[in-house]
C-alpha cells in the first residue's frame, strides 16, 4: 500500500470509517490533476458557512452509527476538542480505537495489537480539526456542493491524490450542524456515518485524547 493510500485510509478511520482502501486504477484524467468544481456565489457562501460552523466548534460529544458498503453496522462515541484532538471509541465487539492527540493520528486495533501512528496534518481528519478549517484550499478540493430540502452536502477530495476517495460532509439546515459524512473509496464503495445526541461546548477530560499503548510496560526495577 502506498503512503498516500495509507494516509487516506487513516483519515477514513479517523472519521469513524473502516473501509480498507486499495490503490485506485490508473486514470489519465485523474493523473492530469484534481478538478476543482466551478463554484457559484451560492456554493462559495455555503462553503464559508460550513467552515464558520466547524471553526466555531470547540468541543463536541456525540454518538455515531456507521454503515459500511456491505451493510455492516457499528456504533460508538465520538469526542472532539479543537484544535487537533479527537477520539472515536467503538462499542464492543469492534476492536477499533482512533485517537488524534494534536500531533499524531493513532489507530489501534486490539486484535492486531500494535498501534499505527501517522502525522495528523497529513490526513483530511487533520484538516477538520486544525485551528483554521479550510474545506476548499491547498489540502482539499471541493468537487461538488449539493443543496437538498433542509440539507447541505459538500463533497471534497484530497488535493495530492484525488483517486483515493471522496469525502462528503452533510449539514442540516435548521439548526445548521454537521449530521453525517460519507466516504466513497477508490473502488466506489460507500460508507456512511451519522451523528446523533450531539452536544457542543462541553468540558471534556484531556485524558480522552491521550493514547497509552497497552502493550508497553515499564521494566521492573530491582533493588540490590
Amino acid at each position: 500500500m502506498s503512503s498516500n493510500s495509507r494516509m487516506w485510509r487513516a483519515a477514513a478511520l479517523a472519521l469513524a470509517l473502516l473501509v480498507p482502501l486499495a490503490p485506485a486504477p490508473f486514470d489519465a484524467a485523474q493523473a492530469a490533476g484534481p478538478k476543482r468544481a466551478a463554484l457559484s456565489a451560492q456554493d462559495k457562501a455555503d462553503i464559508a458557512r460550513a467552515e464558520d460552523y466547524l471553526n466555531g466548534v470547540t468541543t463536541l460529544k456525540a454518538r455515531f452509527l456507521q454503515i459500511s458498503a456491505n451493510g455492516g453496522q457499528a456504533e460508538g462515541s465520538a469526542y472532539l476538542s479543537r484544535p487537533g484532538r479527537m477520539r472515536l471509541q467503538y462499542d464492543p465487539p469492534s476492536p477499533m480505537l482512533v485517537v488524534a492527540d494534536g500531533t499524531f493520528l493513532i489507530i489501534y486495533d486490539k486484535e492486531l495489537g500494535e498501534p499505527s501512528y501517522l502525522p495528523l496534518d497529513s490526513t483530511p481528519a487533520g484538516i477538520l480539526v486544525r485551528d483554521n478549517v479550510k474545506l476548499d484550499g491547498k489540502d482539499v478540493i471541493v468537487t461538488k456542493v449539493l443543496r437538498l430540502p433542509g440539507v447541505l452536502n459538500i463533497s471534497m477530495v484530497e488535493a495530492d491524490d484525488v483517486g483515493q476517495g471522496e469525502l462528503t460532509l452533510v449539514f442540516s439546515e435548521a439548526p445548521f450542524a454537521l449530521r453525517q459524512w460519507r466516504v466513497v473509496d477508490a473502488q466506489g464503495s460507500t460508507t456512511t456515518v451519522s451523528l446523533y445526541e450531539a452536544q457542543n461546548g462541553l468540558k471534556l477530560d484531556p485524558k480522552l485524547f491521550e493514547f497509552k499503548n497497552p502493550n508497553f510496560t515499564k521494566p521492573t526495577l530491582h533493588n540490590g
